[in-house]
């Protein structure tokens, strides 16, 4: 599949295009398409067509971990590279990158319609065989699950949004074309989705071509994001109305779908959910399973483990890499930029492998005015307040005195230990002297540094990795069945043993009775889950929003807003200090860009925004 993409850059210019063309352009002949005489000949053509919509599709998802700055674990430095630059780098702000993202999003979904409409016109009808035909029809399938998720991330954000599906509207009609009600391109998402589960195959052809699972779980997710949404109201989105029967179906829906992608195709756990070793305080030569799920090396090497649909990236000389070494760590990992921050308070959600719960909060101190803060007891600047923990901890981040690989540009100059505010400086530890200690660019200011997504092996530069992103998994299936259930029939014993195996991959105990007694208690175990399991992928700002639960975090309109802090007590960053309510309201719905309203004056405008 990588090595495609070059051999079709005609369409990628077509698909981020089309959505941005005036008036006068759209009357012309268009002259980056191949005839339909020498084209749309054969299956082969189609494929080729599809791999140039995955190849507009990817930039629109393969760093949704930005979207985790909207959130309260994570800080996001940086805007993203082009062709959008994602800016969401705080829970009250997403900045200007959302033009660039809605602009993208359609470009992708015109890149769908040509492929639905091209093979549909010109190959299907003299298909010669039922397995032409099949094959036509899967790539149809695929194109429309791209098409269907594109849409659900644009509902996600916007609401109500503008409706294509055709590859080419008429002259006037992308300058004229109202906002479609959200219910309406909910019900063409979801026959997008159910088209795709219809005619998939159980497994893609290779790594990085969706299935017949990746169908189901997106359907099921679209169900569970509409369910929330009408149980838990959208005040911000005009003419949206509650329903707790609309609500109850979709959460059903939602629940059979999740159940079908976790019984019917074989698909485990990376490692078979096992925990791995957890290896010793302050080394690296070892770590936990969860680590190496997302190194290249080891994870997305099986269709049937873990990873449901990824995004694929080529590495080193196919122009199709990506920069994720360059993101989550520094200067000294591979010339790193640190653009990815854990904020100190994702620490304390690391449960016990003892006792399952949580512990007492770690306690900020400060070693250069407190000479015992780094013996003193559950000190945040103590290494032996993190024994203990969930493995996924040590799998995610580094505190004081963890080491992480070094590296030039591509070549390993051995373990480095992290600690805090003496970027740089040699230090001797154990009776070994090191030369310097991990640096930041001074962009660490939480204590903590991410060790998720970091290589730990020499041979590939920061900008060439051949990562694959994992758009969705089956973790996230196994909770998002758990909730769905639980919203319909309270705590069953199969999602309790579904959410037990995630937590199993931390080294935790299983969930106690007084963690599953109630709806409500289950379902903050599966919240609690949520946030550990996928941190940095992009998934607790949707939940957020979904769930109606950024005051809760954040606090209340008018009120005293939410300080980040670092393991040393300092302050870092204040949120909603003292914001009306307005803020939230903006945070609860993205605004419709105003270069898009201005070209079409029939776009209307989010309530908030107005």
């Amino acid at each position: 599949m990588r090595t495609k993409y070059k051999e079709i850059w005609v369409f990628v210019l077509l698909g981020l295009g089309l959505f941005s063309c005036r008036k006068d352009l759209l009357t012309q002949d268009p002259t980056t398409t191949p005839s339909t005489n020498t084209f749309w000949v054969n299956e082969n053509d189609a494929l080729s067509a599809l791999m140039a919509n995955y190849a507009t599709f990817r930039p629109c998802f393969d760093r949704d971990y930005h979207f985790d700055g909207h959130g309260e674990f994570l800080k996001m430095w940086n805007t993203g590279a082009a062709p959008i630059s994602i800016s969401v780098n705080n829970p009250s702000s997403y900045g200007g990158g959302a033009s660039a993202m809605y602009r993208a999003l359609y470009g992708s979904i015109f890149s769908s319609n040509y492929v639905i409409e091209n093979v549909q016109k010109y190959l299907l009808p003299k298909a010669n065989s039922e397995t032409s035909r099949s094959t036509l029809e899967a790539i149809i399938a695929e194109a429309r699950l791209l098409r269907g998720i594109t849409y659900f991330r644009l509902i996600s954000l916007w609401g109500d949004v503008p409706f294509f599906n055709q590859a080419t509207p008429a002259p006037i009609e992308a300058d004229t074309v109202s906002r479609s009600p959200i219910a309406v391109v909910k019900d063409s998402i979801m026959a997008d989705f159910t088209y795709a589960v219809e005619k998939l195959p159980n497994n893609g052809s290779e790594i990085g071509r969706a299935g017949k699972p990746a169908a189901l779980a997106f359907r099921g997710k679209l169900q569970l994001f509409w369910a929330s949404w009408k149980k838990n109201g959208w005040p911000e989105l005009a003419g949206f109305s509650t329903s707790s029967a609309e609500a109850q179906e979709a959460f059903a829906g939602a629940a059979a779908d999740f159940k079908r992608v976790i019984q019917d195709f074989g698909i485990v756990l990376f490692r078979n959910g096992e925990p791995g070793e957890w290896g010793e305080m302050g080394k690296a030569d070892v770590l936990p399973n969860y680590y190496y799920m997302f190194i290249p090396s080891t994870g997305n090497l099986s269709q049937n483990e873990e990873m449901i649909m990824v995004l694929t990236h080529g590495g080193p000389g196919t122009s199709q890499s990506e920069e994720y070494q360059r993101v989550w760590t520094g200067p000294l990992v591979a010339y790193g930029q640190n653009q990815a921050i854990p904020r100190y308070e994702l620490a304390d959600r690391y449960q016990s492998t003892i006792t399952g719960d949580f512990l007492p909060k770690m306690v900020q101190m400060n070693p250069q005015t407190n000479p015992n803060a780094r013996t003193a007891p559950n000190s945040a600047v103590n290494p032996a307040s993190y024994q203990n923990r969930d493995y996924r901890m040590k799998a995610t981040l580094l505190w004081d005195y963890e080491k992480i690989m070094g590296m030039t540009a591509t070549d390993a100059t051995g373990y480095l230990p992290f600690i805090y505010k003496t970027w740089g400086a040699p230090v001797t530890l154990d009776g070994i002297y090191y030369p310097s200690t991990f640096t930041d660019n001074t962009t660490n200011l939480s204590g903590l540094q991410s060790r998720k997504f970091v290589r730990n092996y020499a041979g590939v530069a920061r900008s060439d990795g051949n990562y694959n992103w994992p758009l969705i998994r089956l973790a996230d299936v196994y909770l998002m069945y758990a909730e769905a259930s639980n919203e319909v029939s309270g705590p069953q014993n199969d999602a309790i043993e579904l959410v037990n195996r995630v937590r199993h991959r931390g080294n935790l105990p299983p969930l106690a009775p007084d963690k599953v007694g109630t709806k409500a208690d289950f379902f903050a175990a599966i919240e609690q889950e949520r946030i550990v399991e996928l941190f940095g992928e992009g998934q607790r700002a949707f939940d957020l929003r979904r769930w109606r639960k950024l005051e809760d975090v954040f606090g209340q309109a008018y009120g005293e807003g939410k300080w980040f802090m670092d393991t040393y007590g300092n302050n870092w960053e204040r949120f909603f200090y003292n914001e009306p309510e307005l803020t939230y309201q903006r945070c609860y719905i993205y605004q419709i860009p105003e270069t898009e309203r201005t070209r079409n004056p029939n776009l209307s405008q989010n309530i908030p925004w107005r």
